[in-house]
């Protein structure tokens, strides 16, 4: 198997379009990079992605670990079209301060090219040009006469960020979408990592829709899979100006192992134990409670799922120029390799609460 460019698979699935309701464009990217790695797919009802690759080894009985990075992105829908002109709601995140001058994709009958634009500062009222504008006021201009407009563009069509991803310094890049689908790579890293390990559970490998508006896919995909353990991975915030320290992660420092309520405490013991014996760096993010990602829907579907969450460290979230540096991607794929490889018949019993064995829905049932 040739060698994983983890950098140009990110760009690939970065500069893909699929906000959330839409993600079949990047359900196909996906799918086409994880064919060679697992055994079988599954889609479920919702549209989620479920690649399997079953145990070299496997114990009897049959256990299974989820791996959920959610794939859509943050994105818009056409509301309106005025003159030629363009106005949009938000399906999920995007926010107003950041759009004016703004490049975009408009994928109506065919893909048209787009930037947001607000009226000049010279022609606003007095005192309003030091507002930002409001959502609604922001206009897509694609450049095209009205009635082209209007047969190629209809209410409803989506709207992205358009940027290409771009290297800057330090083995870091900045793109959109990299909220969640550098994770999505490290999910990737992880099943090229397992190619040559032996691992004695089943990997379910979830890439999850609609997140960005609910956690919907995480929910119904842990319905579906019904795993053990499972392990969510989203971003997390970077340390950059502007932001309390309490509350961000260094870029370069490694995957961020959670602990709170959302998280199995004896799963986040493993996560540690498990980065400390492999000598991956890492950090330690607390969330009391709500966490904001997959693990919420997760750790509560069926009769409850031990579930465990890494970070990947992330500059200027929900923007279109999200930041990570790629040893971060790597480190988190590589934890996620050598925390499957040490999973034996045991593992249930020695993280079960008060001493007893848990016993998965499918065993009970």
């Amino acid at each position: 198997m040739p060698d994983f460019d983890l950098k140009a698979h990110l760009q690939t699935l970065s500069e893909t379009h699929a906000p959330s309701g839409h993600e079949a464009p990047i359900r196909a990217v996906i799918r086409e990079a994880w064919t060679p790695l697992v055994d079988e797919f599954d889609v479920d009802g919702l549209g989620s992605l479920i690649a399997i690759k079953r145990a070299t080894n496997p114990t009897e009985p049959r256990r299974k670990i989820m791996l959920a990075a959610h794939m859509d992105e943050i994105g818009m829908l056409v509301r309106d079209i005025v003159d030629g002109f363009i106005f949009v709601n938000r399906i999920s995140g995007v926010d107003a301060r950041l759009m004016p001058a703004q490049t975009v994709r408009v994928q109506g009958k065919r893909p048209l090219s787009g930037v947001v634009v607000t009226t000049p500062p010279h022609l606003l009222p007095s005192g309003n040009n030091k507002k930002y504008p409001k959502f609604d006021e922001l206009i897509i201009d694609v450049g095209l006469p009205a009635a082209e407009v209007a047969d190629l563009v209809a209410i409803g069509d989506v709207v992205t960020m358009d940027v290409p991803m771009i290297d800057l310094l330090n083995g870091r890049v900045a793109g959109k979408a990299m909220d969640d689908r550098a994770c999505v790579a490290a999910v990737t890293a992880c099943l090229h990592e397992l190619q040559s390990v032996q691992h004695h559970w089943d990997v379910y490998a979830a890439a999850t829709v609609q997140e960005e508006t609910g956690l919907y896919g995480a929910a119904t995909a842990a319905y579906r899979i019904d795993p053990d353990v499972a392990i969510a991975l989203d971003v997390t915030f970077a340390a950059q100006p502007g932001v309390d320290g309490d509350l961000t992660f260094n870029m370069g420092g490694g995957p961020v192992i959670a602990m709170g309520a959302n998280f199995h405490p004896k799963l986040y013991d493993k996560l540690i134990a498990t980065a400390r014996q492999h000598e991956i760096a890492f950090q330690e993010e607390a969330i009391a409670a709500a966490s904001g990602t997959d693990a919420w829907a997760i750790q509560v579907a069926r009769q409850g799922i031990p579930t465990a969450l890494l970070g990947i460290p992330l500059r200027s979230m929900h923007s279109s120029v999200e930041t990570v540096e790629l040893k971060d991607i790597t480190r988190a794929g590589r934890l996620l390799t050598r925390f499957i490889a040490s999973l034996d018949a045991d593992f249930m019993t020695t993280i079960a609460y008060d001493g007893l064995p848990s016993e998965s829905a499918s065993e009970s049932a």
